[in-house]
This record gives structure tokens, sequence and C-alpha cells, in this order.
């Protein structure tokens, strides 16, 4: 079993290096210890001293310095907008006194299919767009959602 020693964060590192992919839902992103298999059937163990948050795109730094990409599985989402700002604001606002995951990308937010939560968005004046993709919502606070970077 290979051991992963850090995380690089999507966007600073080159997909093209990935040794493998190991493919996650957004729950199963957010770990402090979890034995992972990958698509090749390679067995990770990953053991950090808190909870970690893995995105879509990161890259599992193994002791050797081997990248394993993180893929984000693809989930049953509705991506959700309003007409003007002050909309927008009161919308998260409610979904968000739900206690509901949140993804926020360009005057726009996604939350996982959720039939009831869909009726009130849209009772709100929302457009609701429902999609296929991975999740990456927010962190929680307060843990905030860093881990231990390795650098090349």
């Amino acid at each position: 079993m290979r051991h992963v020693g850090g995380i690089a964060d999507a966007g600073t590192w080159d997909r093209a290096r990935a040794v493998d992919r190991v493919t996650l839902n957004a729950d199963d992103r957010v770990r402090r210890r979890i034995v992972l298999t990958t698509e090749r059937g390679l067995k990770l163990l990953l053991d950090f001293a808190r909870p970690m948050m893995l995105r879509d795109g990161d890259g599992l730094v193994l002791e050797d310095g081997s990248i394993v990409e993180v893929a984000g599985q693809t989930e049953p989402l509705v991506e959700i907008s309003a007409k003007a700002p002050l909309d927008f604001v009161r919308l998260a606002w409610h979904v968000g006194n739900r206690h509901t995951d949140v993804q926020f990308a360009d005057g726009r937010f996604r939350i996982r299919r959720d039939h009831v939560l869909e009726e009130m968005v849209k009772g709100l004046g929302a457009s609701v767009t429902p999609l296929d993709a991975p999740f990456d919502p927010e962190p929680a606070a307060p843990h905030g959602g860093g881990h231990p970077h390795s650098h090349d």
C-alpha cells in the first residue's frame, strides 16, 4: 500500500504527470483517514492529523513524488441563479439556513438535487437547472478546507 504524503492543489500541478486517478463523490473527498483504490487498482493510504477537503483536480502526492489525480464523481445537482444580486443573496441565505452544502460559481450556485429545496427557491423566483456534474461544495466553517501542501 502506498502512502499519500501531501496534496497538490488543483491548478498548481500538471495533470499530465498523473500516474493514476481516483474518483470520489463530494462526501468521500472530506477525509482524515481512508484507504483509496485508484482506477488501476493501486491501494493508497490517506492518513492526516485532521480531515482534509479534496477538490476535483487536486493531486495526491505519494511518498516517491508521483501524483494521483482526484476526480470528482458526477452527482445529480441543480444550478440556481437569480435575476438580481440581492435576489441571489436572499436565495443563498435561505438555502444556507437549511444547512445544505453549496458550490458557488459566477453568479449562480449548485446544490444536490432536493425537490423540497428546488420548489422553495423556485417560489422565491430562482431559475433552477438540473445537471449531473462533480460537486465541490464550500468548506464548512470553522475548520476551513486547508490541507498540507506538497510542492515539487
